[in-house]
C-alpha cells in the first residue's frame, strides 16, 4: 500500500509525498507554487471521475480523445466547508449522433457513479480520526 505524508517547509507551506516518490506543494491560497488543500480536493475529485470515465469514452472516441474536466465550488467560510462541488467534463462528441451520444452520457455517468472512489466517498461522507503522537514512549 503506498503511504502518504506532509511534510511542514515553511509558515503554512508543506509538501505532500508518496512512497512512490510523488510530491505536491501545498500552502496557503496567497503562496505562489501551490495548491491548498481545497484546491487539492477538487483536483483529486476531478481527476477521480476522469480516471473513472475513461475506458468507456475511451472505447467509443479512441485512445487519443481528448478531455478537460473543470472543478469548482466556493468555500462556505461560516462552516469551513464545500456545500457544493460542480465539475464539468469537456469533450468534443461532435461526430456522434444524438442516440449514440446519450447512451455514451449515460455510460460515462454510471461509470463515474460506480468507481469514482473520490466523489463516492464526499457524497456518502466519511469518518475522519486525528491523533497526535508527540513521542512520548513511557
Amino acid at each position: 500500500m503506498t503511504e502518504l505524508w506532509v511534510e511542514r517547509t515553511g509558515t503554512r507551506r508543506y509538501t505532500g509525498r508518496s512512497s512512490r516518490g510523488a510530491q505536491v506543494l501545498v500552502g496557503s491560497e496567497d503562496v505562489d507554487g501551490v495548491f491548498t488543500p481545497g484546491e487539492l480536493l477538487k483536483i483529486a475529485l476531478a481527476a477521480c471521475s476522469g480516471m473513472s470515465s475513461d475506458a468507456p469514452l475511451a472505447r467509443r472516441l479512441g485512445d487519443d480523445y481528448s478531455a478537460t474536466i473543470r472543478v469548482s465550488g466556493p468555500a462556505d467560510r461560516e462552516q469551513e466547508r464545500y456545500p457544493l462541488l460542480e465539475e464539468i467534463l469537456e469533450l468534443d462528441l461532435s461526430g456522434l449522433e444524438d442516440a449514440d451520444k446519450q447512451r455514451l452520457l449515460t455510460v460515462v455517468h454510471r461509470a463515474i457513479d460506480q468507481v469514482c472512489t473520490v466523489g463516492r466517498t464526499l457524497k456518502s461522507g466519511t469518518e475522519v480520526r486525528f491523533e497526535v503522537d508527540s513521542g512520548d514512549r513511557s
